[in-house]
């Protein structure tokens, strides 16, 4: 399964049941008596740290870059990048070159006007330089006298990079001179050197590697990534250049990247768009496109959007070339304005009556977009600049989007037509769906024709309702007698389900095992889905903890992230956490997931001389029905993993869901080879 989709702990563990312990070298609490404040409390002045230069990154890099994961990782090149793509923006850069190096380096490179390098007023005894490498909040971003527009505010973006990487280099070419200056872990290793007259030369270069004690030992940046990321920022900017290299060895056994390029798109983000839905059908004919001002006093803003027949739509965007993963008050605006104009071209043509039910969600059905503004002094929440909060931004993308959407609806009335007619239907099925729901559960429940058959729980809501998908019958029958009634619904399924990533339309279509499963859901699948019709608040994958069960469960998430992607999106799908073993000495017994905890529990939980009594689970009908309920199905005491879709890394899902579970089985093959060193004798399950 993709890397990209990850499993988050939802609910807290049982404490009993699976051996929890005080965590080791944590002291007991003690609870001072109220009143005083002195020395006898043990809590003095000599408590209070402070933390000075960048050590606070170092200390709490989530505050900073969301995470020491793989995309907090990725997050130190953006900002980098970043910095180089507001000097294009500015005017002052025409190229930027990327390169990643074998030994870890990743070095980027532009021609614009250079970091200053001149004493700094306020720390006349620092260049300006190390003043911006070594301070948080320091930088030529808090006013517009520099840049009008840019994708950083808050002076920390490369300090930050500075001081998370084990090494940083920063050569800057300006004024004809090239100057250089050198950093370890965030603290400069000299003085800046002036390395003398250079001629041919402009502009900033920043070579770094991360650290891997804050990133871990294997930490390293991703060849496919960055390679995408790199060109994302070319289509973002018709006017820059950018250069990409990468050393070969790097390369192996990675697919879609070479070890040079040059990115230019003259066409910006209708290239973009062109590019990604090549392959799907249109409901019209023409791309709507267009751009509105350049980096003026009032904003700009890009825009490129097509409706799909047979695909789900997207919404991708960006601020000052900053990727917006969660939106903000920029794609409002953008739905706001495509929903006026269709329903304005729709009372040109007197259909205004049957357009009125049109919501922006039915114009965003099917709909592929790209939307990129500039705005001076953007707000985000938080400093990974996920999601826009800046109340302006609608105003700037309604007032530059209304009018060319008019003019291109009447310009095109064929086009126009169908894409009226196209929204119209979804409204109308949404409206459909939603009196059908009023239908009683019970009554939809008795049409339901299921392997097993679905197992209904009582409440008639879908908050608080659960949906159990188990492998077989027997553990089906444990998983009835385990339940809570009221809340927790059973749906056994017949061993190994379809795999849709190999499966053509037509197998998956004439699947009544599927078909069915969908059908309990209730929620549709692709450019269908209706969360409004979900009829559970959680889905939940509870297969045994072996490797059929993971086999089983893998299958099940490529289904629901090929199908029903939003299922992911909104939280709704879960994986069970069942116990593999059962040690037991004496009364006392406790429960281990895997073999790795097993054995952790067996030192930790009971005396070094007990002869401990090892039952290892065959599968979950071999479990009785209070233990499946104690260690697995009661919501005080469970353990669920939520299935995650890594909203900046869509396209590197895509293509991992494709290459491991997909119709080639030589590149299965060649990831199998290349993880082959991770795996050992014990881990097979035989």
């Amino acid at each position: 399964m993709s890397k990209s989709l990850k499993s988050a702990a939802k609910s807290k563990s049982n404490d009993d049941l699976f051996g929890a312990q005080e965590p080791k070298g944590r002291a007991p609490l003690k609870v001072a008596s109220r009143g005083g404040g002195g020395a006898e409390d043990g809590y003095t002045a000599a408590d209070i740290e402070v933390l000075e230069g960048l050590e606070p990154v170092r200390r709490r890099p989530g505050m900073y870059i969301g995470g020491t994961d793989e995309k907090a990782l990725h997050h130190l090149f953006a900002e980098v990048i970043d910095n180089s793509m507001d000097e294009a923006l500015a005017g002052h850069a025409t190229f930027i070159e990327v390169e990643l190096t074998a030994d870890g380096f990743l070095t980027v490179t532009d021609n614009g006007r250079g970091i200053p390098v001149d004493p700094h007023p306020k720390f006349p005894k620092k260049s300006a330089l190390e003043v911006i490498m070594c301070t948080l909040h320091s930088g030529g971003k808090f006013d517009s006298k520099v840049y009008e527009t840019s994708g950083g505010l808050h002076g920390v973006g490369v300090s930050v990079v500075n001081a998370l990487s084990s090494r940083l280099e920063v050569e800057v070419a300006r004024s004809q001179k090239l100057y250089r200056m050198t950093f370890e872990r965030g603290h400069p290793k000299g003085k800046l050197e002036d390395l003398g007259k250079i001629n041919n030369r402009r502009g900033t270069r920043i070579r770094f590697k991360p650290d891997t004690d804050i990133f871990g030992a294997k930490a390293a940046f991703k060849p496919q990534r960055l390679f995408k990321m790199t060109r994302s920022k070319a289509y973002l900017f018709g006017g820059v250049e950018i250069r990409w290299r990468c050393d070969p060895e790097l390369l192996k056994g990675v697919e879609d990247v070479t070890p040079e390029a040059t990115f230019h798109f003259p066409g910006g983000l209708k290239d973009y768009l062109a590019a990604a839905i090549h392959a799907d059908t249109l409901v019209h004919q023409d791309i709507f496109s267009g751009k509105s001002g350049r980096n003026g006093a009032h904003g700009a803003c890009e825009w490129a959007v097509a409706w799909t027949a047979d695909a789900d739509g997207f919404l991708s965007s960006y601020t000052n070339t900053v990727p917006t993963p969660d939106g903000g008050t920029h794609e409002s605006g953008f739905r706001s304005a495509l929903l006026r104009g269709l329903k304005d071209h729709a009372e040109r043509i007197g259909q205004g009556k049957r357009a009125a039910p049109i919501t922006s969600e039915d114009v965003m059905v099917g709909a592929a977009a790209m939307l990129s503004v500039f705005v001076r002094e953007p707000e985000f929440q938080g400093q990974t600049k996920d999601r826009l909060a800046t109340a302006e931004a609608q105003k700037i993308v309604e007032q530059a989007i209304k009018d060319p959407f008019d003019h291109w609806l009447s310009g095109n009335p064929v086009q126009a037509n169908r894409l009226l007619d196209f929204v119209v239907d979804r409204a109308e099925e949404r409206v459909r769906r939603r009196q059908e729901k009023e239908t009683a559960r019970k009554t939809a429940t008795k049409k339901l024709r299921l392997p097993g058959k679905l197992t209904d729980c009582t409440n008639t809501a879908a908050e608080g309702s659960e949906l159990f998908i188990v492998e077989g019958d027997s553990a089906g029958g444990t998983a009835k007698h385990a339940r809570n009634r009221e809340t927790q619904a059973i749906l056994p399924l017949r061993g190994k389900i379809l795999n849709v990533a190999s499966a053509g339309k037509d197998k998956l279509t004439a699947n009544q095992q599927l078909s069915d499963l969908m059908m309990a859901i209730g929620c549709g699948t692709g450019a269908h889905y209706r969360e409004e019709d979900l009829r559970y608040q959680r889905i939940i994958i509870m297969t045994d903890a072996d490797v059929d069960g993971a086999h089983i469960a893998s299958l099940l998430i490529t289904f629901f992230y090929r199908q029903t992607p939003r299922l992911i999106d909104e939280g709704h799908l879960y994986l069970a956490v069942p116990p593999l073993y059962k040690l037991t000495v004496g009364t006392k017994s406790v429960y281990a997931r895997d073999d790795v905890h097993k054995d952790e529990l067996i030192k930790t939980s009971f005396n070094a001389n007990a002869k401990v009594e090892i039952s290892r689970f065959k599968g979950l009908g071999e479990m009785n029905s209070e233990q499946l309920k104690q260690t697995t199905m009661d919501p005080a005491r469970r353990t669920l993993l939520r299935v995650v879709l890594l909203a900046d890394d869509r396209e590197g899902t895509a293509d991992s869901v494709e290459r491991l579970m997909g119709t080639k089985a030589e590149a299965r093959f060649a990831f199998i080879t290349d993880k082959a060193e991770f795996a050992s004798d014990d881990q097979l399950d035989v």
